[in-house]
């Protein structure tokens, strides 16, 4: 297993806490609302091929909030500069629900940044019929059982999510939960010109990949991205929920592998 580092990053004087591991190219990681899941299974995969960049968003878990940011195209123009910071561009990145909308706000509005993209369960579009799951109306509780088409089927379920969190995680998971409010509240959880007409911006290579059973972000999210991306494509893992890189993560490395290749 790749060994992994805890570095901290400043960008702006925001200490960016990123998580940091493996070889080769580098590879950002934009996770979701939830916040930073650590370094699961399928990061570790990922490690073994990339130099992986898994950093906590700013007002996430380790890394303070600037009191200008909040919005998720604020959040995207933070990145631009975590990037510059690092001296990386042309970035193969995964965005996981809100990070992937992170991600397509990133790649639609600078074009140095980003070289290949992967959009998984993506927040960001709106879908024609139905709904984006709103989780700040139900409990955390509810959210997690809405995460997995079969939270049996998931390999590391106990590990990651088996046990009572200590007071000091708990507190962590409530500052994140408030700074996902923040940031996605009002348009909720998309942003109308992405769809509208932004995303037509996108000239690098580009895939969707989600569950087909995803009760939080519509599979018809992914279609819509596909739309709007030229020259994309969307994977759909079957029997799979909101998060096939925990639900799947064979599945999911494979298909990432065979695009990031």
């Amino acid at each position: 297993m790749p060994a992994f580092t805890e570095e901290i990053v400043d960008v702006g004087g925001v200490g960016v806490h990123t998580l940091k591991g493996g070889s080769g190219d580098p590879l950002l990681l934009l996770h979701g609302a939830g916040g930073n899941s650590g370094w699961i299974r399928s990061v570790d995969a990922l490690a073994e091929h990339y130099t992986v960049y898994y950093p906590s968003h700013p007002g996430y878990g380790k890394s303070p909030r600037p009191d200008w940011l909040e919005s998720i195209p604020d959040m995207a123009a933070f990145y631009t500069w975590y990037l510059d910071t690092l001296g990386l561009e042309k970035v193969r990145t995964i965005g996981f629900s809100m990070g992937g909308w992170i991600a397509a706000e990133l790649v639609a509005t600078c074009t140095n940044a980003v070289g290949k993209l992967m959009l998984v369960g993506a927040a960001g579009v709106k879908p024609r019929e139905g709904e984006i799951t709103d989780i700040f109306i139900i409990s955390p509780a509810q959210v997690l059982e809405l995460q997995f088409h079969d939270a049996s089927q998931v390999p590391d379920y106990d590990a990651i999510y088996g046990r009572e969190l200590s007071p000091e995680e708990q507190l962590t998971a409530d500052l994140n939960r408030e700074m996902a409010v923040r940031l996605t509240w009002k348009p909720y959880m998309h942003d109308p010109r992405l769809a509208g007409g932004l995303l037509k911006r996108v000239n690098v290579p580009t895939r969707m990949v989600w569950g087909r059973q995803d009760r939080i972000v519509p599979v018809e999210c992914g279609s819509i991205y596909q739309e709007s991306i030229p020259g994309s494509d969307l994977v759909v893992i079957e029997n799979c929920g909101h998060s096939p890189q925990v639900e799947k993560p064979d599945e999911f490395i494979k298909t990432a592998l065979e695009f990031l290749s």
